[in-house]
C-alpha cells in the first residue's frame, strides 16, 4: 500500500528532531543524498546466478545500512531471510526500487519540513513537483540533483537580501558579492559560515 502524503509528512515531522543528522548533507558540500546503489556489476539481473543475486542483495543492504535507508534494509532482510532464488530476484527486479522510493519519500519530506521552516521557496516548489510526480525516478532525481539546484536558488535570494541591507559593512558586502556567483556549496558555506567570519 502506497503511503499517503499526509501520513508521510506526519511521520517525517515527528522524526525530524531525531533525524536531522541524517538529512542529506548538502550544507557540508556533499550531494543531496547518498548515491544510488549499484546492485550489480554490468550483468543484467536476469542473467545473474543465484549467488550473484545474493551478493547483490548483501551489497544493497550494506549501503542501505550506511545511508539509514530503513525500507531498503527491511526489504533486503526479508529477501535474505526467505533465501529463495525467487525472493532474491524479486527484490532485485522490483522490491529494491519500491523500497528505495519509500526511503526517498521520507528524505524528501524531511527536506520539505526544513524548507518550510526556512522559507526556502524554490526547494518547496521542487519538492512538490517531485511528490506530485510520485515516480521513484522523480524522487531520486530531486535528491540527486534537484535539491542542490533549488537550494542554490534560495541561497542566492538570501544573499541578495543581505546585499539589499544598506547597513551592512563593506567587508560583508564584498564577501557577499563574491559568494553570489559561486557554486551551490559556496553559497551555502557563505550563509552558514562565511558571513559570520567576515563580521565576527
Amino acid at each position: 500500500m502506497r503511503p499517503t502524503r499526509a501520513a508521510l509528512l506526519v511521520a517525517a515531522t515527528a522524526l525530524t528532531p531525531a533525524l536531522l543528522f541524517t538529512t542529506p548533507a548538502f550544507a557540508t558540500g556533499s550531494t543531496a543524498t547518498s548515491t544510488t546503489v549499484t546492485a550489480t556489476s554490468e550483468t543484467p539481473v536476469d542473467e545473474m546466478s543465484e549467488e550473484d543475486d545474493r551478493v547483490a542483495v548483501f551489497r544493497i543492504l550494506y549501503l542501505a545500512q550506511q545511508n539509514g535507508d530503513q525500507a531498503v534494509i527491511r526489504e533486503a532482510n526479508k529477501a535474505l531471510n526467505d533465501g529463495s532464488p525467487e525472493a532474491l530476484r524479486t527484490f532485485l527486479e522490483t522490491g529494491y526500487r519500491i523500497a528505495q522510493a519509500e526511503d526517498d519519500s521520507v528524505a524528501i519530506f524531511r527536506i520539505l519540513y526544513l524548507a518550510q521552516q526556512n522559507g526556502d521557496q524554490a526547494v518547496i516548489r521542487e519538492v512538490n513537483k517531485a511528490l506530485n510526480d510520485g515516480s521513484p525516478e522523480a524522487l531520486r532525481t530531486f535528491l540527486e540533483t534537484g535539491y542542490r539546484i533549488a537550494q542554490a536558488e534560495d541561497d542566492r535570494v538570501a544573499i541578495f537580501r543581505i546585499l539589499a541591507d544598506p547597513t551592512i559593512s563593506n567587508a560583508l558586502r564584498a564577501a557577499a558579492e563574491e559568494a553570489i556567483d559561486g557554486t551551490p556549496e559556496e553559497l551555502r558555506y557563505f550563509l552558514e559560515v562565511g558571513q559570520y567570519k567576515v563580521d565576527g
